[in-house]
């Protein structure tokens, strides 16, 4: 059961992460059901490489479509005997037995979306867009099924009699709740409406997340001269020629737009009419009214989801979203905002007074913007504690961080070990796949990295399971981190930020979440919590990036082999007090938004 739950959250996910191409003809052959067979198809029977990992060497485009066809098949054919079974309804034949079910339609459904998030095509795309309402009716047809629910309802009615273990109990609970949430309680009339809702949503969605990809990537800045990119580095120079040259525009540069509405470059980018670009390329990139533009996808979106949660008797969609996460109502999510709402804005504004002062000082008489806030809150900062940013880039090489920092660390806290494996297949060539043994040596999951920035992938970092820890089910985690960072050019290092460093600590403590899963049904293991209680293990785990005896082993300067000064370390404690209005006011103004949509 857990696999339309996979499927169904992925689809979710993927949308509001934010991300193609909008009107590019499929490949022929994309998206037949009946391009292959199913005893051929890669997903018709588990994996046979290690852990169950996926066969991506032997995995085709047109392998998706007819493994969602077949999949969602065989799950009703299974959901459809539990429904009927004569036997009377308990835990074991009931929900034990929707547990189990949808093994096919879940390995298709992870791979999929993990797929199409990190290194989607225009075939892709369109099996998805096929798909996205296909998925939600086979959901429908499961949580709208009458006779299914009511053995559900009938196995929770006797709960507190059944003498089972707490993760059962969990189980039970979190069944009922969402065949209940799903609309199972619905007139056969509303449930009708809810079908058409349901489908909708998931065809906007699916459209929402492939136009802002599509946007992304043509809302790309492209510098004519050289002289434009004044205050970047030579690493960062080299990769916007790079860019150019993926995109065969000779003696060009690009800067590839990031996903968060700030970029990284308007920090050093000295040229104010340059800056005023690529902030304004981000900012507007899907409000062009071309065929990415987003803003009326949104806006029916944003409808369909309100009559849903009107006809599933809640006031407002982010009720219907809350019910089962930590905060529980839109008031307590308004009320913890609104403390905060005061003193952020007063933060912010001081920071804006010293910003404009710091252009002043500057020799410049211009009027604080947008796209001069990261210049110059830089600026402030090396001011006042002494600290730029670009020092600290020598010392945080992409592969020191992850071997002597973020696995360092694992290794001191938990006892685990991390083995490369060369042998097993990935999606991209830049994606690595390492082993995770834990203390004792045996193998605790797999883990695949996949960090450099590609036209095809959405913005931002996560982690996502390909397989889902489950001792019913007999599989451990096997798991990857996503991030943006540039790509440098070939042959040069992969230079971060502190930001990028701190972020690779953060989806670790996510991807840690996963391989520590000891959970005995998928439907609970690992990551599935409440979202906001989710960040917490990320939010532990980035702390240690600035832990002493972790930071001496990765910060070592690429050239040189020395070890970051710890004065500069101390500048780095420091000056993470600066900027903080501004942060946490982006956060809670998103936070406004998405409670008012």
């Amino acid at each position: 059961m857990n696999s339309i739950r996979t499927a169904l959250l992925c689809a979710t996910a993927v949308a509001a992460l934010v991300v193609c191409t909008g009107a590019a003809p499929a490949p022929q052959g994309a998206v037949s059901a009946k391009a292959n067979s199913a005893s051929t198809n890669p997903f018709a029977q588990p994996s046979t490489l290690p852990l169950q990992a996926p066969p991506f060497d032997k995995i085709k485009d047109t392998d998706y479509a007819p493994a969602f066809e077949q999949g969602m098949k065989e799950h009703l054919a299974e959901i459809e005997q539990i429904a009927n079974n004569t036997a009377p309804p308990n835990f074991d034949n009931t929900i034990v037995a929707m547990e189990k079910s949808g093994r096919m339609l879940d390995r298709v459904s992870t791979t999929f979306f993990n797929i199409v998030g990190a290194n989607t095509n225009p075939t892709l795309d369109k099996v998805q867009e096929e798909m996205a309402p296909k998925l939600a009716a086979h959901q429908d047809a499961i949580y709208l099924n009458a006779k299914l629910f009511q053995r559900v309802k009938a196995v929770y009615d006797q709960r507190d009699n059944l003498k089972l273990d707490p993760e059962s109990q969990q189980l039970l609970k979190i069944y009922y709740q969402q065949f209940v949430h799903a609309g199972a309680n619905l007139s056969e009339g509303d449930k009708t409406k809810l079908r058409e809702l349901n489908k909708q949503e998931a065809t906007l969605s699916t459209a929402f997340q492939q136009k802002l990809l599509a946007a992304t990537k043509a809302g790309a800045l492209v510098i004519d001269n050289k002289a434009d990119l004044a205050g970047l580095s030579d690493q960062e120079i080299a990769a916007a020629a790079d860019a150019a040259k993926q995109r065969k525009l000779s003696g060009k540069w690009v800067i590839p737009l990031q996903n968060t509405t700030q970029q990284p470059l308007l920090v050093s980018l000295k040229n104010r009419a340059v800056r005023e670009r690529l902030f304004n390329a981000s900012w507007t990139r899907t409000e062009k009214g071309d065929a990415n533009d987003t803003r009326d996808i949104i806006l029916k979106l944003a409808k369909e989801r309100a009559e849903k949660a009107k006809l599933l008797g809640y006031p407002s969609y982010a009720a219907y979203v809350l019910y089962d996460q930590m905060a529980k109502t839109p008031d307590a999510v308004q009320k913890f905002i609104g403390a905060l709402t005061a003193p952020t804005r007063a933060k912010a504004a001081d920071e804006a007074k010293q910003i404009q002062a710091a252009i002043k000082a500057d020799g410049q008489n211009f009027e604080l913007k947008p796209w001069d806030w990261e210049m110059y809150s830089e600026k402030v900062r090396k001011a006042k504690y002494d600290l730029d940013q670009n020092q600290l880039k020598p010392y945080l090489e992409l592969n020191k961080v992850l071997h002597d920092g973020v696995f360092y660390a694992a290794n001191k806290l938990y006892g685990i070990s991390f083995k490369e494996r060369h042998d097993l297949p990935v999606y991209q060539p830049d994606v690595r796949c390492f082993e995770v043994l834990d203390k004792d040596g045996s193998t605790l999951g797999l883990m695949y990295f996949d960090y450099f920035k590609r036209d095809n992938k959405q913005g931002g970092a996560w982690m996502s399971n390909f397989v889902n820890q489950s001792s019913l089910l007999g599989t451990k985690p096997v798991i990857y981190n996503v991030a943006n960072f540039t790509k440098p050019a070939p042959g040069q290092p992969a230079l971060l930020s502190w930001d990028d460093t701190t972020t690779m600590f953060h989806e670790f403590g996510h991807a840690l979440h996963g391989l520590f899963a000891s959970q005995k049904y998928e439907t609970l293991s690992g990551t599935a919590t409440a979202r906001d209680w989710v960040e917490f293990p990320s939010q532990f785990n980035e702390h240690w990036a600035l832990y002493p005896d972790v930071l001496k082993h990765f910060a070592v300067h690429y050239k040189t082999g020395q070890p970051i000064p710890q004065a500069l370390v101390d500048k780095i404690k420091k000056s993470q007090t600066w900027n903080q209005g501004y942060e946490l006011g982006e956060l809670l103004a998103a936070s406004e938004l998405d409670m008012k949509w």
